[in-house]
């Protein structure tokens, strides 16, 4: 017994020395020192042994064991430490040679245009304004004289989280949510991301940004919407754009219109942009509807006011003459970089 535990020693020694990785280190380990190892096959058997050489039998086993355990982690760190040096002379950096240069992103058109907006408007006193966008079906229609079965809602093609949540179709929401919390006067713009189920196309994205405004106070009129937006249209498009009203029809307003303004690129000659009429679809308006208000917690009887939206990504494609609503959520830097 005594000579088969030097055997064991005197092998594993051997090999040892000539591993060469953590792996065969591993493989060794196992063979001798592992569940059915050979020291530990034999160790079982001390029952065997009779009494009297049990003690010096088991003195050798642990001797042994001990010993193989210490040159196993001997072993086991020198191999690390070759590994780690080939390694770093795998790894050499040459501090004196120039960086990768990085790629610096630019703005989005989208926010450009967005904050050149929001500044128009806030120096005209306006407040910017925020609401969710998963949203109430009471406030994203029903509030805003939209009630279940009204022809509106079909011209929305609306996603549904369930019967009484939506994905917001309008930041007209936010009207309602800022008449509820705030009294009048109330001079707000609430710019931002909208969800319709629109096939993908030139010009639809089933989503998109708007931007709200809303104004109500005691003896606000139409002259007072129309005095505020052809300040933001020459703000926007230059002192020279013109700009004219056409009857429409929207459930949250009454008179309601849209505006156009004179196409910015031929200056009213008639060209691709306008379509050769000269005038460019620019926003829906209106004076806000008695309904809209009352839901609100405003009196009719006592204030009044207008409301107005448009389409931010149709201003941006206007702005740049971008012809594929598309290009702008792609994030295609060769398309990106030109801004």
């Amino acid at each position: 017994m005594k000579e088969k535990l030097e055997l064991i020693k005197e092998h594993a020694l051997k090999e040892l020395k000539e591993a060469v990785d953590g792996t065969q280190l591993d493989n060794i380990r196992v063979k001798y020192l592992g569940k059915k190892g050979e020291l530990t096959q034999i160790l079982r058997g001390m029952g065997a042994v009779s009494e009297e050489e049990r003690p010096v039998i088991g003195k050798i086993a642990n001797e042994v064991r001990e010993s193989l355990e210490n040159f196993i982690q001997e072993a086991s760190e020198s191999i690390k430490k070759a590994e780690k040096d080939i390694k770093l002379q795998n790894e050499v950096i040459d501090i004196t040679m120039p960086g990768i240069r990085q790629t610096m992103g630019k703005r989005h058109p989208l926010e450009l245009t967005l904050d050149r907006m929001k500044d128009i408007f806030i120096s005209m006193g306006f407040t910017i304004e925020e609401g969710p966008e998963v949203e109430l079906d009471y406030y994203n229609f029903e509030a805003l004289n939209i009630p279940k079965n009204h022809p509106a809602r079909g011209e929305q093609d609306t996603f549904y989280i369930n019967d009484t949540v939506v994905l917001r179709t309008q930041t007209s929401p936010v009207q309602i949510r800022t008449m509820e919390k705030q009294k009048p006067p109330i001079k707000m713009v609430c710019p931002g991301k909208v969800y319709r189920a629109d096939a993908v196309d030139a010009s639809h994205s089933p989503i998109f940004y708007q931007m709200e405004g809303l104004v109500v106070d005691k003896g606000i009129t139409f002259a007072d919407l129309k005095g505020t937006l052809e300040q933001y249209a020459k703000k926007m498009f230059g002192e020279d754009v013109k700009t004219k009203f056409r009857p429409h029809h929207f459930p949250f307003t009454e008179p309601s219109a849209e505006m156009d303004a004179s196409c910015f690129v031929c200056h009213g000659k008639g060209c691709k942009l306008c379509k050769g009429s000269g005038w460019i679809e620019i926003l829906g308006c209106g004076m806000v509807h008695p309904d809209v208000l009352r839901n609100g917690g405003i009196d009719p009887e006592v204030y009044s006011g207008f409301a107005f939206g448009f389409g931010v990504d149709r201003m941006v494609m206007m702005k740049y003459a971008i012809d594929d609503i598309r290009l702008l959520y792609e994030s295609d830097m060769r398309f990106l970089n030109q801004f």
